[in-house]
């Protein structure tokens, strides 16, 4: 719904609130006849804003999905999501309730399918390919997985129509190690007449 239609249909939806406040038990069928119109008026516009279809069911999730008429929202996928919960909670394969009082049995703890933080790897390495700007060493280019990768991209470089002074390749792992260096970083001065 875009900004004009929406100013619209808030104008037309305030005209009929007005019609409604003044609408008594002695109202003249002239006045009923434009507020009939005013309404006919506020649906076109309705009509013209809504884009999609109606939904089909009352869930929130799966507003255009499936329909089962036998589930509370009329959801279908919703419901064999229910169903198959109770049938496994039937069938025993839920694990066993915690207690309501902690004190009366201390919960058993389970490994976890992702292991603990000590278990886990260590950062995955990358290689990191950087330009000496004069100043600093600055990244060029996208860290790469693969180090051949990152050195065929820095002789690309090297190559292109404006290279820079000198590039080096960094290893990113726990910690940083450069690798190789191409060419000799030299510092510039960024004064044009050098300081004078």
């Amino acid at each position: 719904m875009n900004h004009a239609q929406l100013t619209a249909l808030g104008r037309a939806l305030r005209v009929l609130g007005e019609h409604g406040d003044a609408l008594g038990s002695d109202t003249p069928d002239a006045k009923l006849q434009e507020v009939k119109a005013d309404l006919k008026r506020a649906l076109a516009i309705l009509e013209d804003t809504v884009s999609g279809s109606a939904p089909t069911t009352r869930c929130g999730e799966h507003p255009n999905g499936p329909i089962d008429e036998s589930a509370v929202d009329l959801c279908l996928l919703c419901e064999t999501r229910r169903r198959s919960a109770r049938r496994s909670e039937q069938n025993g394969d839920y694990g066993q309730h915690r207690p309501t009082n902690p004190e009366s049995a201390t919960p058993e703890r389970t490994m976890s399918r992702y292991g603990v933080r000590a278990d886990r790897p260590q950062p995955q390495q990358r290689w990191l390919p950087e330009v000496w700007t004069g100043q600093v060493w600055q990244l060029c280019g996208t860290p790469r997985r693969d180090r051949l990768e990152a050195e065929r991209y820095l002789s690309a470089e090297r190559r292109g129509a404006r290279p820079g002074i000198a590039y080096r390749l960094v290893h990113e792992f726990t910690d940083y190690e450069v690798l190789r260096i191409w060419g000799t970083p030299v510092k510039v001065d960024i004064e044009p007449m050098g300081n004078l």
